[in-house]
């Protein structure tokens, strides 16, 4: 019998997580079956991508020692019958570390191609506004634009954010927390306004990027992080007034929608970019599974730069 430690959903969120909304459960896997899958059902698992190595395996297509991508959530052992499983993209260099699967090649990297080249449609000369841009989505989401030839504006939330997204590239960055004026920030960094927003996190900050948009501009809704804990109402939503004066376009979207040689075709592109050094990309690690928790709370915080990931 295997035993796996899993992380848990002990109580819903109220405002901010804190440690008592997880409980750390130890459980003892069954044998393997023949094309089929046990769920655990020890309370829900939280949710969560890793990259793992098959240990034991009846599934010709996982032979064991297979990396794969799986989305097993927080667990150190899990069992599949292999229809949720993936392979690392081929071609995967030994110099690349396999986490990257997780972010730059992966559902972030995916996120921000899609969001940008897809449902912004951004073409070069443009102008684009990206926000929570030293992120895993962001930084990626700065870096395409400019592969693609467009002025890019990013805001994060330290110093040390605004200064690693000088380094890869961004034509403006600032500290969205120290400026005495979103709106001048904005106006200073683009005077003649955006064609593209990339919104990864909603709210007031929103509302006064969408008010300097061009006519004729696209936002691609990606995330809203300054709502996600929220405890009270929503804050009011962009006036009525530029959305339709500015004819702008604005649409959310989830990377799952992209599936087959689409996103196989991303994919490559991503990790051919990573390799020719035209992406550049940073892992915040957090060493052991049973600091899951504080890592996951501290991305919320943001605290990371780049991908947060733990490395159990």
């Amino acid at each position: 019998m295997v035993h796996a430690k899993t992380w848990i959903l002990k109580k819903h969120f109220e405002g901010s997580p804190t440690n008592s909304n997880f409980e750390l459960k130890t459980v003892e896997l069954p044998p393997l079956k023949n094309g089929a899958a046990t769920k655990l059902k020890e309370g829900d698992v939280m949710m969560g991508q890793q990259v793992a190595r098959v240990v034991e395996s009846q599934n010709s297509a996982f032979p064991t020692g297979t990396i794969v991508l799986a989305h097993s959530g927080w667990t150190m052992h899990s069992i599949s019958d292999g229809k949720a499983l993936e392979k690392l993209p081929t071609g995967w260099p030994d110099t690349l570390p396999l986490s990257l699967a997780l972010g730059t090649v992966g559902m972030p990297g995916l996120t921000a191609y899609f969001g940008l080249l897809e449902i912004c449609g951004v073409k070069g000369g443009e102008t684009v506004m990206v926000n929570a841009a030293a992120g895993a989505v962001g930084s990626v989401v700065g870096q395409i634009a400019k592969l693609k030839g467009c002025k890019v504006v990013g805001a994060a939330g330290s110093d040390e954010k605004v200064a690693y997204l000088k380094k890869i590239g961004f034509d403006v960055a600032f500290n969205y927390k120290k400026v005495e004026s979103l709106e001048e920030t904005l106006k200073k960094a683009s005077p003649d306004g955006y064609d593209c927003y990339f919104d990864n996190v909603g709210g007031v900050f929103s509302n006064t990027v969408i008010c300097q948009m061009k006519k004729f501009g696209r936002i691609a809704i990606c995330g809203a992080i300054s709502t996600y804990n929220r405890t009270g109402e929503l804050p009011p939503g962009p006036p009525p007034e530029n959305m339709i004066y500015q004819q702008l376009r604005m649409e959310g979207f989830i990377v799952t929608t992209w599936q087959g040689e689409v996103r196989e075709k991303a994919l490559k592109d991503l990790l051919k970019w990573v390799l020719e050094g035209k992406i550049q990309y940073h892992e915040h690690i957090t060493e052991g599974f049973e600091n899951m928790p504080a890592a996951f709370m501290g991305m919320l915080k943001g605290e990371n730069l780049g991908k947060a990931i733990v490395k159990a």
